[in-house]
């Protein structure tokens, strides 16, 4: 075969260093367009994108040409630049040095946007680490619940 397909979707989820409650749910418009504008320049594309004030939720199509460590690193480094622009006040401002990612097949895109929608209804009941928890439990991905915050 001459050329080379690839057909990814990754669900990416982070956290705010030591999950503080730093973002302002009228950021996610900004957020949302940084997130959207690095993964465009990394040749991948912003499906969705949403969360609460301690993390965020991102759905996209990864580009065959780029590492998911490489993006994630560019995608946190690009929104907490724009933070602390916005923001000086939040100098102290940072993301997990974590993060998860879940492979979505195509059928599966639908779901994962209706998940990411409603996550401010969805935390009324559960926290971040108890989400996290559950989907590492529901991919089977083996942890140490020493490690998992920062």
């Amino acid at each position: 075969m001459p050329q080379s397909f690839a057909c990814l979707y990754v669900h990416l989820i982070f956290s705010t260093k030591n999950r503080r409650p730093w973002i302002e749910e009228g950021w996610f418009p900004e957020l949302k367009k940084y997130f959207a504008g690095t993964l465009r320049g990394q040749g991948s594309k912003l499906i969705d994108c949403d969360g609460v004030a301690d993390h965020v939720h991102l759905l996209f199509s990864q580009s065959k040409q780029v590492s998911l460590s490489d993006l994630t690193r560019d995608l946190k480094a690009n929104s907490s630049g724009w933070i602390h622009r916005e923001y000086p006040q939040l100098k102290e401002f940072a993301w997990q040095s974590g993060y998860a990612a879940f492979s979505v097949s195509y059928s599966g895109i639908p779901d994962v946007q209706r998940y990411i929608a409603n996550q401010r209804e969805h935390h009324r009941t559960r926290s971040f680490g108890e989400e996290l928890i559950a989907f590492l439990e529901k991919h089977h991905v083996e942890y140490d619940e020493r490690y998992l915050f920062d």
